[in-house]
């Protein structure tokens, strides 16, 4: 008896993975949940980044003042018209606050640089309104209250010394054109004393009503433009230590550090993905390997030890029973982790169902082998328990004794009890048996751990060439190549592990499994923990 005889690849690419298939949101997660060390410790790290810059880099504070912005009229009780004069260009105004003229004052007046007064100076214009809004950044509120305060004041001093400046030009044009007026109406008035003809004194006198009637208006004028108000506004509200506000809100930073950190790290974890690809799925094992699937093995996460879910473990020894006839040697391959966990559960759930299943191991790792069938054995199920009793059925009344059955007496004298004077008498030793008694009344060696009616027993390769169904635990495909070619000799099952397994060295495993000619029952999906 042999195994079953090895099919062909698959060729079809819908079995063998090579199809492309939907990638769904999920696909998309699974990335950075896998790597979430990464994503939390990038995330971890700009959390911190955010912190230390509160920490180290002092923290603002922010005064505003409030100026109030008037237009300058010769009338200020005219009621406001579309008058040009009655509007006020706040862009301009804001320019004017924010200008040269106004930081140097300020610079002056704190003994500061100039361009971080103009860095920490911030004028805002509300829309619809003719309001100034000064801001000032400083690391102190006594600082920012006073610089604030400071900085309206020399916006209304620069404004008011702009206005007196044209008005005074204003008032130099009046004066100069009075002067004129008053020496023609000098020589008029010359001119009307000496005239001794009537016509000529007419039209002198007229000349001299015409400049009089100037001058008044001239003087007129002047008197408005010199009562005119260059006020150009006034403090509404001045800064106080009371209303300083912080410069920027300190866990908006906190939050920002944080986001941008976990943004850099799942940039970071599908960078790291794409150069270090790992099985994550069943359909990425079937695309790796191009593989039936004989089953997977959760683990368990909630009760007890985080250890392989058994009916998972019995699921896929059901799955390789299946597909294998004894005499079989069935070699358990990883690329580069360790077998030994689902290696001895598939042990157990062989040998439960009657089976006696030698495990094999060259790699030193029988003890660790013969402890985990040990503990899997304690948890069989109920049905799986032997069901034989030996203890002797009580024979029912009026059966006959048969004759070979009758008590008999024990000799006084037993082989061995006593020695024997004859120096050519025949020693009788007692009887030395290998084997013992098990749980169901079979003979079981010394060597074998009883599983449910079948038995598990440990030792090398070579040990276990007479036996029928042969586990072999193969040290990692990476490392050893003893794993493939013992599975020349009978088949190989690929054990692969999620979120461990590297694709490319699955990939490579399956390629050299190929070209030693052999055909592998399929591949188990475990995340054990084991190992």
């Amino acid at each position: 008896m042999t195994d079953p005889a090895a099919g062909s690849w698959p060729a079809d690419p819908a079995r063998g993975g090579g199809a492309g298939r939907t990638v769904t949101l999920t696909d998309l997660l699974r990335v950075p949940l896998h790597r979430f060390r990464l994503v939390a410790g990038v995330a971890a790290v700009g959390l911190l980044a955010a912190l230390g810059y509160l920490v180290l880099v002092p923290s603002a504070v922010t005064a505003s003042a409030v100026v109030a912005v008037r237009p300058v009229v010769t009338d200020a009780f005219t009621p406001s018209g579309a008058g040009a004069d009655r509007a006020v260009n706040m862009n301009v105004e804001s320019g004017i606050a924010t200008g040269t003229e106004v930081v140097q004052r300020l610079a002056d007046a704190v003994d500061g640089d100039p361009r971080d007064i103009r860095a920490a100076l911030e004028v805002e214009v509300p829309t619809g309104g003719q309001i100034l809004r000064f801001l000032y950044q400083a690391p102190s509120p006594q600082r920012a209250v006073e610089s604030a305060n400071l900085a309206a004041q020399a916006y209304l001093d620069v404004r008011r010394t702009m206005y007196e400046k044209q008005r005074s030009e204003m008032l130099r044009s009046y004066d100069e054109s009075i002067a004129k007026v008053v020496a023609q109406q000098s020589a008029v008035q010359k001119r009307v004393n000496s005239a001794r003809d009537t016509a000529a004194g007419d039209a002198a006198v007229a000349e001299l009503a015409g400049i009089n009637s100037q001058l008044t208006q001239l003087n007129s004028a002047r008197t408005e433009i010199a009562a005119v108000d260059v006020n150009p506004g006034w403090v509404t509200q001045t800064a106080e230590k009371a209303l300083v506000s912080a410069a920027g809100h300190r866990p908006t930073y906190l939050v920002a550090g944080l986001l941008g950190g976990l943004l850099i790290g799942i940039m970071l974890a599908y960078l790291w993905e794409s150069m270090d690809r790992r099985i994550r799925s069943v359909s990425d094992g079937r695309d790796a390997t191009g593989l039936p699937l004989l089953g997977t093995v959760r683990r368990q996460r909630f009760r007890g030890p985080r250890r392989a879910v058994d009916a998972d473990v019995r699921y896929v020894a059901m799955a390789i029973a299946e597909r294998v006839r004894q005499p079989a040697r069935v070699s358990l391959l990883t690329a580069r982790e360790d077998p030994s966990g689902l290696t001895a559960g598939l042990a157990v759930a062989l040998a439960a169902d009657g089976r006696e299943v030698f495990v094999a191991d060259d790699s030193g790792r029988v003890e660790r082998l013969r402890t985990a069938v040990l503990a899997d054995r304690g948890r069989l199920p109920a049905v799986a328990e032997p069901t034989r009793s030996v203890v002797p059925k009580p024979r029912p009344a009026g059966t006959p004794v048969a004759a070979d059955a009758a008590t008999r007496r024990p000799s006084p004298h037993p082989p061995g009890a006593r020695p024997s004077t004859d120096p050519d008498a025949t020693l009788t030793l007692p009887r030395v048996t290998s084997a013992q008694g098990g749980e169901n009344g079979r003979v079981i060696g010394a060597e074998d751990v009883p599983v449910g009616i079948g038995s598990v027993r440990f030792g090398s390769w070579r040990q276990g060439a007479d036996h029928g169904l042969v586990l072999y635990n193969a040290p990692p495909a990476e490392s050893d190549e003893r794993g493939v070619a013992i599975a020349r000799q009978g088949t190989a099952v690929v054990v692969v592990e999620r979120d461990r397994t590297r694709q490319s060295d699955l990939r490579r495993l399956v390629e050299r499994l190929r070209a030693a000619g052999v055909t592998p029952l399929g591949f188990v999906l475990t995340r054990s923990g084991r190992g």
